[in-house]
């Protein structure tokens, strides 16, 4: 479905953000103080606008209360991020995304009015951390309590082999989710589909457990 986004802050992550909506087929309206930040991302959104995100009247005229969701891709300036955030949310926008550099700036996002607040950093760590525990693991997403979903290269004693010969539950205690090649996605494979050289498999399970694929 095609939604209509404010991106408020055009640095590395804004404009990683507001590009990739872009590309998506959103609606993209992005918004930074600094005029070559705007100039340099105007061919790759809808509007790009030279505007301060904490000046009521401005953003008013922008309409920001029309928009699906308005991403505050503001981290390192707290105060900025915090003024940005609070006329967001007195100008009714429907849904306020925050990025945050600290537990304490995420309370007060949360406490003024933000939906959903994301650790942009913290997150890329995370990720970049479990590559190094588990030398398969290409990328990886948290889920909590010692649990995270993986898309991994299967070691080299994998290809060949049918899924059902695999048995990544009983073996290993992981579920697998899809196999994908290239840009080819293959949702819920059949236990009977080999694993090909350049097969990457996306599993869930326990940290631990992503771990034992090395072995």
């Amino acid at each position: 479905m095609k939604r209509q986004v404010l991106v408020v802050g055009l640095g590395r992550f804004g404009s990683a953000v507001a590009r990739t909506l872009y590309q998506l087929g959103h609606e993209v309206l992005a918004v930074d103080s600094d005029g070559r930040r705007v100039q340099e991302l105007a061919d790759e959104v809808t509007h790009a606008v030279q505007a301060d995100g904490t000046d009521q009247e401005a953003m008013a005229q922008l309409g920001v209360a029309d928009f699906d969701a308005a991403v505050v891709a503001i981290g390192s300036d707290l105060r900025q991020s915090i003024l940005t955030t609070l006329t967001l949310r007195e100008l009714r926008s429907k849904y306020i995304i925050g990025k945050a550099a600290s537990d304490q700036h995420a309370r007060i996002l949360e406490r003024i009015g933000a939906d959903r607040v994301v650790f942009p950093e913290r997150e890329t760590g995370l990720r970049l951390a479990h590559t190094f525990a588990a030398r398969f693991v290409i990328d990886y997403m948290d889920l909590g309590s010692g649990y995270g979903i993986a898309n991994t290269k299967p070691p080299e004693h994998f290809v060949g082999e049918t899924l059902e010969e695999l048995d990544l539950r009983e073996r290993y205690g992981l579920t697998l989710i899809a196999v994908t090649h290239g840009r080819e996605v293959t949702l819920h494979p059949r236990r009977d589909q080999r694993v090909s050289p350049g097969d990457l498999l996306v599993v869930a399970g326990r940290d631990e457990d992503l771990e034992r694929l090395k072995g």
